[in-house]
Formats: structure tokens, sequence, C-alpha cells
């Protein structure tokens, strides 16, 4: 080694040897494993402690509605006896919400959540279980009222007006999908006046549509306005999965009322009947018939002592063969009811269902392709 190399390594090592004896009482940036508040600090300023919690106001909404009405909101566990396959009876368990309507006891859910049960157990918001009786419930309209004790009741959910609610308000629904207690889930009213069919072939009408998650166990449960009334009663999904995609549709609480009042002062709904059976016209119908009209309902048969026999409404006479399908052919074909147009059958049966019985009403009809008109006492359905 020359003695310049070695030279420069010496006052090399000189400078390193200053460096670090300089730095010693520096503390190490790169080397120091030791934690310091700072170092721990990964939200901002290090009073986080004393940072005041903004609540915007949706979500003091979203608070203030579920510690309202969730002490009123139930989780309904129904028993019902099956058969396996080797007809072999056992007990299956279903679940579903439901909500307290009065302080005796009453509480409001769909007719489905508890059909065919042998036994329905109602868990309270605080957790006490108690058993519940069936009051009476309608499929048509798919709800029901059960009852508990008088004394068990902490909590009473305020109903609402669904006529004056309009797409785009905020929904809340309270319930208990899967098993879960007293979940939240929020949205807006998507739609108006739905339709849709169940799985034991009723439809039901003018629906509340919403995007506010429904799933399995929801059933029976409310929804609800940014005040905290019911609005409505969570009931289906529409679903190309099973699972929820949007689209779920509640019962509108004006109906729910009138329904459950006459539940539990009679325990069954009673609702006008006309008493005929009938099918829509359609354009290509009515030119196939030569039936004279576009739309409108012909009358295919007419029940023995029913209103519309009272009023002496016709039904078909003769049998035409189209397409391999017989059709009565010869009857009334009903037009309008007190002076509104009817398109189809459906909505001759929404029309009725809206009116009382002991109503009497007008139907416009064309008989031999002649107008007429008919008045018809409207009775109570058998």
């Amino acid at each position: 080694m020359t003695k310049d190399k070695t030279k420069f390594i010496l006052i090399g090592a000189i400078i390193l040897l200053l460096f670090l004896w300089f730095k010693k009482d520096e503390p190490s940036r790169f080397f120091d494993a030791t934690p310091t508040a700072r170092s721990l600090d990964f939200n901002g300023p290090e009073n986080t402690e004393s940072r005041p919690v903004v609540v915007s106001t949706d979500e003091r909404i979203n608070i203030e509605v579920f510690e309202k009405v969730h002490p009123a909101v139930v989780n309904i566990a129904t028993i019902t006896l099956g058969m396996n396959f080797w007809m072999d009876i056992i007990p299956r368990q279903g679940q579903g919400s439901g909500f307290v309507i009065d302080k005796q006891g009453y509480i409001m859910t769909n007719s489905h959540v508890v059909a065919n049960a042998q036994e329905i157990i109602v868990t309270m918001a605080d957790g006490k279980k108690l058993q519940a009786t069936l009051v009476g419930r309608d499929p048509r309209s798919d709800l029901a009222v059960i009852r508990i004790s008088p004394e068990n009741v902490n909590a009473v959910a305020r109903l609402g007006n669904s006529e004056a609610i309009r797409p785009g308000q905020k929904a809340i629904a309270i319930g208990n999908p899967f098993g879960l207690s007293h979940t939240l889930t929020t949205g807006i009213v998507s739609a108006l006046n739905r339709s849709i069919r169940t799985g034991d072939g009723n439809q039901i009408d003018d629906l509340i549509q919403t995007d506010a998650a429904i799933n399995p166990g929801n059933s029976g449960g409310p929804l609800l306005n940014s005040n905290g009334d019911v609005i409505g009663i969570n009931t289906a999904i529409f679903s190309l999965s099973g699972g929820y995609q949007g689209i779920g549709f509640a019962i509108p609480i004006n109906l729910a009322r009138n329904v459950a009042t006459q539940i539990i002062t009679s325990g069954k709904v009673a609702r006008p009947w006309l008493g005929i059976s009938g099918i829509s016209i359609t354009s290509g119908l009515s030119e196939g018939l030569d039936l004279g009209v576009k739309e409108g309902v012909l009358v295919v048969q007419v029940v023995r002592g029913s209103p519309a026999y009272q009023a002496k409404l016709k039904g078909g006479d003769r049998e035409v063969t189209i397409g391999g399908i017989s059709l009565p052919l010869g009857g009334d074909i009903i037009t309008a009811v007190n002076n509104k147009s009817i398109s189809n059958m459906e909505q001759l049966v929404r029309l009725l269902d809206k009116m009382r019985i002991g109503q009497t009403l007008t139907l416009h009809i064309l008989r031999d392709g002649l107008p007429q008109e008919v008045s018809v006492l409207l009775a109570e359905s058998p």
C-alpha cells in the first residue's frame, strides 16, 4: 500500500470519528426503535380526545328515529309442523319482524310470517321472550295481527299517513334480517302504487317501493319516515338472485290500519263483492271477436245469489273456440264504474277493493252492442 493511499484512509477515519462525536447527543433518526408520542399519532393533532364529533343532519335523523322506534319493534319466531320424505312430522322454525301498535299488546306483522304457526314467540327490545296469540290474518293483503299481554308493552309505534308520502322522501327500515335484532337500513321512497303477486297467488296493489335494504327477517317490520312515523310494513323484495338487489316493497300503513282494525274488532276482513268472473279485453281479442270496444271486462260468469246476479248482470251464454281455448261469449262488457273507465279485470278489482259494503255503484256496460247502466248494491264477500 502506498504512503498516499494510507494517508487518505487515515484522514477519512479521522473525519468520520469527528462526525460521530458531534452527533452523539442527537436522537437517531434511523436506528432508534423506541416509539415516541409523535410516531404513534396517525390521526393528526395530538388532542384528538377533545375533538368534538360532528354529526350530520341526516345521521342525526337516523339516530333519533332508531332510538325512538326500535323499542316498539319485535322479533317474531314461529314454529310450524311439516312432513319429511318419510311422512314424519317435524317442526320448522321461521323468523320475521313486527311492531307494537297499541298499549293493549297488539302487534302488526305480515300474514306469511305467522301462517300455519303452531307457536309464536315474540322477543322484545329488551330481550324478553313472550308467547303471542294470533288474533287474525288476511292473506289477501299479507297482513296479520298477533297479541301479547298488555303489561309487557313498553313502547308503541306511531302510525303515519301513507297518502302524504312522495317519491324521494327518506325511508328507514327497522327489522331483524337473518335473525340480527334491530337492524336499521336507510334509503328513499323509490316509487308508489306498485303491484306484486305473492307466492300464494294473491295480488297486492298500491305498494310503496323503496331502496332501503330489506332482507329475509325484515318482513313485518316498519318502514318509517324521517319523523319516525310508520308509513308502511315491509313485505317483499324483487330479486333475480334471491338476495336483496335494491328493490323492496312495503304495504301502505293506511291500508294496514284499516285491515288491522277489522281483524281486531271482528277477527276477519270484510270486503265488498260483485260476484262475477271475467276476462280483460285486448285490442287483438276485440278485433277477433268483433266486440265493439278495445278495452274493458267481458263478463264470463255471474255467481248465483251475488250482487251482480241481483242486478241482472249477464254472463256468457255460448262458447267460441279460439286457438284451442274455449271462451264463453254473449255476456255484458263492463266499460266503466261510476263514470271511471275500466281497461282490464285487475283495475276493476282494485276499484272494488276501495269501496264499502252496502255501497251502490253504477256499472256502464255494453249489452248486445248497446250501452246501458246497471246499479249494483255491494254485499260482503263470502
